[in-house]
């Protein structure tokens, strides 16, 4: 799963809505106020409605694109034993390509690879890197080169994350999520494009972020500020390297619940339903819906695509965004009442 914006934890829609109640009893009065606070309190919460919208927006998690989109293809994918990566890895696999996945952990890049292997019959190679250590990237490249040549599809989706408040934050703390995130991606793209640039191959750079790289967020400062980097990483050489061949795309997820990322960013439970809660299309993602997503973005169907920031969340961002977006949350009683107070005004 991508970094969830866990520090944006919502206000109650009761709070939230306290300004509403506090404007009618300045048109009104007290006595209007009265009538809707007792039917603010009915409510239980303002609830407009009690079934979810996740109805209308079921998840489809078969394969997007034809089979063989990527045949006779190399994709290279950080982080891929685990989350969003192995997803991301299934579905190139299935779709065709010869996959090479990279993490620290062997032991866990061999499993994956054999499990998704003997599933889609396409060979997937394991290879030990350390993203933060740019010696280590050069021996993996070689290494890839040795068994697979260059790449065509490279995704970067090797991350770490935690929550903390920032004044707890510390020089380690903040090393060890930006020297995966930032340098990581960095060095892995750095490494990557030269060697193809002098072999004269293009190739297709996707990397995975978060909606918060665009507006920040408290209590994942780290994770915010390198995802940020990434992304002005990405759209500079989208514009620099277009001319060798090399595309530049992002994903930004919102909560995709994988069992990693939440166990070090809701690790009680407490905040995924509040996430549910702000999210329009009523549910969280999933890793297969991502790994369609990244497939088609890496694929000859998106070729003019290039310098994308490609949100994916459901809705949350523009939901968190607006001002008066708490209001859906008002029941159709309550905005007769509203809305009789609000015709009744004179002057501004």
């Amino acid at each position: 799963m991508t970094p969830l914006p866990v520090g944006f934890s919502a206000l109650t829609s009761q709070s939230k809505m306290a300004a509403v109640w506090r404007s009618a009893e300045v048109l009104r009065g007290k006595e209007s106020s009265l009538v809707l606070r007792s039917c603010f309190h009915r409510s239980s919460g303002l609830r407009s409605g009690s079934s979810s919208p996740s109805r209308f927006f079921p998840t489809a998690e078969g394969m997007m694109l034809p089979a063989g989109s990527f045949n006779n293809r190399v994709a290279f994918i950080t982080g891929g034993g685990t989350g969003l990566g192995r997803a991301m890895t299934s579905i190139l696999s299935q779709l065709g390509a010869q996959c090479v996945i990279a993490s620290r952990k062997l032991d866990v890049l061999q499993k994956t690879a054999e499990e998704i292997s003997s599933q889609t019959g396409n060979k997937i190679h394991a290879v030990q890197c350390d993203v933060r250590d740019p010696q280590a990237i050069s021996q993996c490249v070689d290494q890839m080169e040795s068994l697979t040549g260059l790449p065509d599809v490279i995704i970067n989706n090797a991350a770490g994350n935690f929550i903390c408040p920032s004044e707890r934050l510390t020089p380690n703390g903040w090393r060890s999520i930006t020297d995966i995130v930032l340098n990581g991606t960095a060095f892995i793209t750095l490494e990557l494009g030269k060697r193809l640039i002098q072999n004269q191959k293009g190739s297709s750079f996707l990397a995975i972020t978060t909606i918060y790289a665009e507006s920040g967020s408290g209590f994942v400062v780290p994770s915010a500020s390198a995802k940020a980097g990434v992304e002005a990483l990405y759209k500079s050489l989208a514009a620099e390297w277009g001319r060798y061949g090399h595309r530049f795309n992002i994903i930004q997820p919102g909560p995709i619940k994988t069992k990693g990322a939440f166990s070090r960013l809701d690790p009680t439970g407490t905040f995924e339903k509040s996430m549910i809660d702000r999210i329009p299309a009523g549910r969280l993602g999933t890793s297969a819906e991502l790994a369609n997503l990244a497939a088609y973005l890496s694929s000859d169907y998106a070729t003019w695509m290039s310098g994308a920031v490609i949100r994916f969340d459901g809705g949350e961002y523009v939901s968190m965004a607006g001002e008066f977006n708490e209001l859906r949350k008002v029941t159709p009683d309550q905005w007769k009442i509203m809305e009789a107070m609000i015709r009744s005004t004179k002057g501004s």
